[in-house]
C-alpha cells in the first residue's frame, strides 16, 4: 500500500506540474491575444480615419478639377488657348489625384474588411462602414474631377480652334 500512495503522490506531483504549465501557457496566449486585438482596434480606427482623410483629398480635387474647368472655359472665350490648354492640363492632373485618392479609400476600405474578418468587433465593423462610405464618396469625386477635366480639355481645344491652332497631342 504505501508503495500505491508513493507512485499516486509522484503522478499527482506530475500533474501539477503539468497544470502549472498550462496555466503560464494560458496567461501567454491571453496576454498575447489581447495585445493582439488592441492593435488590431488600433490600426482599424486608423484605417477608417485614412479612407475618410482620403475622401476628402478626392472631393478637394474634385472641386479644384471644377475650377480648372471653369477658368478654361473663360481662357476659352478669349484669345489665350495657351491658358486654357494649362487650366485643362492642370484640372487632369486634379482628376488624376483624385482617382489616386479614391484608390487610397479602397485600400483603407479593404483594410478595415480584413480587420473585420479577423476579429468580428462592432467597433471593427462600424469602421469598415465608414471606410466603405468613404470609398464611395472618394469614387465619386473621382468620377466628377474626371468629367470636369474633360469639359476643360474640350474648352481648351475650343480656344485653340479660335485662334486657328492644331489641337494638341
Amino acid at each position: 500500500m504505501a508503495e500505491t500512495l508513493t507512485e499516486i503522490l509522484k503522478k499527482m506531483a506530475l500533474m501539477a506540474v503539468d497544470i502549472d504549465l498550462l496555466k503560464k501557457s494560458h496567461l501567454n496566449l491571453n496576454t498575447t491575444y489581447i495585445g493582439t486585438l488592441k492593435s488590431l482596434t488600433e490600426m482599424t480606427a486608423h484605417t477608417s480615419e485614412a479612407a475618410q482623410k482620403a475622401a476628402k483629398a478626392a472631393e478637394n480635387a474634385a472641386t479644384a478639377s471644377k475650377c480648372c474647368a471653369e477658368a478654361a472655359r473663360e481662357a476659352a472665350s478669349i484669345p489665350v488657348s495657351k491658358s486654357a490648354h494649362a487650366a485643362a492640363e492642370a484640372a487632369n492632373a486634379a482628376a488624376q489625384a483624385a482617382i489616386e485618392a479614391a484608390a487610397a479609400a479602397a485600400s483603407a476600405a479593404a483594410a478595415a474588411a480584413l480587420a473585420v474578418a479577423t476579429h468580428a468587433e462592432d467597433a471593427s465593423a462600424q469602421a469598415a462602414n465608414i471606410a466603405s462610405e468613404a470609398t464611395r464618396l472618394a469614387t465619386q469625386a473621382a468620377a466628377e474631377a474626371v468629367a470636369m477635366a474633360n469639359l476643360a480639355a474640350t474648352f481648351a481645344q475650343t480656344a485653340r480652334d479660335k485662334e486657328g491652332q492644331p489641337p494638341s497631342a
